[in-house]
């Protein structure tokens, strides 16, 4: 089974072969919603694929198809800020080498970790590819994880595969899942020759952000000029940036503050997410509280994967500090995590113990950092829940943010631009159990 050609609740045919659907979504009222921040129930009337009025139980008769809330949550639909698309379920053929490494103690051989993983590179194939992430995106669908930045390696080994794979997998969840295709440069830019220009033919294949790793360069000047490369790749096909940065257990890594300054002297304001920063934990305070200042005045944005590593960034003090901070599900099943299921629930319900955050309040930051923070760092318009904005929504099993965090369980129902998802299809496709 694949997702082309479902037939969505409501009766309209989606055209997937395609790539896109022109026809205009069915009207859609979901009845007794309960919202985060607002104490009476409400009716949410869904009209042409955006947020039509949120008003007060029974102010209106229903338009169009109704789905009844049952006076659980509804709120906005999930989003995954890092995925490693083109290396889910890969661990098997891998093995457990690259994943020891990664998570021994303080993360002092992670570099090890990245170059026993590029083994899977040397024999995938296009259509397992393709195979193992329709699963990994149908179960993001039945999750209701509707907007992934998903990362592809770009290198001597894979080429321009893996992106080329991605932008496939692209056209065929549109109107499911939106795909953000990251053409990444997982071996280095310097250490790997010709990888710059193999970063933009995936740019003019389609991709829609650069990606970059620079602290697993040799030499402070090599990864200066790494940073350097992606961000001239970035401004020419006016893309964002993404950078896993100072991913090991090295207090002596600054890759994180060269990519902000970078960022200020481009003027690419909110448009640079940085992507572990795990090496944060390490440093000495002087120094931290400089680099949040430069972080805040660059608009640089944190996503942080604490359930795949010892270390990860300082979460709670970025947050106090203003900055736009999420969490992601980094990778499915591969050589440097063994579980994984696109639910970001559970990345969240992870984060609340990885991280301390368990009081009320807290609970709330950490829901936001899978919704609406998450839909900012990766520069989504209007991902609210507010009249006007795209619906991109989730109708949950819970009545409270924290039952939801405590059972994870899939919502009740997705609601992706406007249309009811079909969440029995995609759990058949991704094989979850009932």
């Amino acid at each position: 089974m694949d997702p082309r050609g479902l037939v969505i609740p409501g009766g309209c045919s989606v055209a997937y072969d395609a790539g896109i659907d022109t026809t205009t979504p069915p009207p859609l009222t979901i009845l007794k919603a309960r919202l985060r921040h607002r104490p009476d129930l409400v009716d949410i009337e869904i009209a042409d694929g955006r947020i039509h009025s949120v008003e007060p139980v029974g102010t209106r008769p229903p338009q169009g198809q109704s789905l009844e809330a049952n006076e659980n949550l509804v709120t906005e639909s999930f989003v995954n800020t890092h995925l490693h698309l083109d290396k889910v379920f890969t661990l098997s053929s891998l093995g457990d080498a690259a994943l020891a490494d990664y998570q021994t103690g303080g993360m002092g051989q992670a570099m090890g970790a990245i170059e026993k993983a590029t083994a899977v590179k040397l024999g995938q194939d296009r259509d397992a590819m393709l195979t193992a992430g329709r699963r990994a995106l149908a179960m993001a669908a039945y999750y209701g994880n509707t907007h992934i930045r998903a990362l592809a390696d770009v290198d001597s080994k894979a080429g321009t595969r893996g992106v080329e794979v991605l932008l496939a997998l692209q056209e065929e969840f549109v109107g499911i899942v939106d795909l953000q295709v990251v053409a990444f440069a997982q071996d280095g830019i310097i250490r790997e020759p010709g990888t710059a220009e193999l970063l933009r033919q995936c740019m003019e294949l389609g991709a829609n952000v650069v990606g970059g790793i620079p602290w697993i360069e040799f030499t402070e000047a090599d990864m200066a000029e790494h940073v350097r490369i992606c961000f001239d790749i970035a401004v020419e096909y006016d893309a964002d940036v993404s950078m896993l940065l100072d991913d090991a257990g090295d207090p002596g890594l600054r890759t994180l503050e060269m990519m902000a300054v970078e960022a200020l002297r481009r003027n690419w304001h909110g448009r640079a997410l940085a992507h572990h920063a795990r090496a944060m934990q390490l440093y000495p305070e002087p120094y931290f509280a400089r680099l949040v200042s430069l972080l805040a005045a660059a608009g640089v944005a944190v996503v942080s994967d604490p359930h795949t590593g010892p270390l990860h960034a300082r979460v709670k003090e970025l947050l106090a500090a203003g900055i736009t901070v999420s969490l992601g599900q980094d990778d499915i099943s591969d050589g440097y995590y063994a579980f994984g299921r696109n639910n970001m629930l559970e990345v969240a319900f992870l984060g609340a113990h990885l991280l301390w955050m368990m009081a009320g309040p807290e609970l709330e930051v950490l829901y936001d950092s899978v919704t609406t923070s998450a839909g900012r760092s990766i520069g989504l318009k209007n991902h609210r829940l507010e009249i006007g904005a795209p619906a991109n929504l989730v109708v949950l099993q819970s009545g409270t943010v924290a039952e939801a965090l405590r059972f994870h369980a899939a919502p009740r129902a997705v609601v992706s631009h406007g249309r009811l998802v079909d969440q029995t299809a995609m759990r058949e496709l991704s094989a979850v159990p009932e």
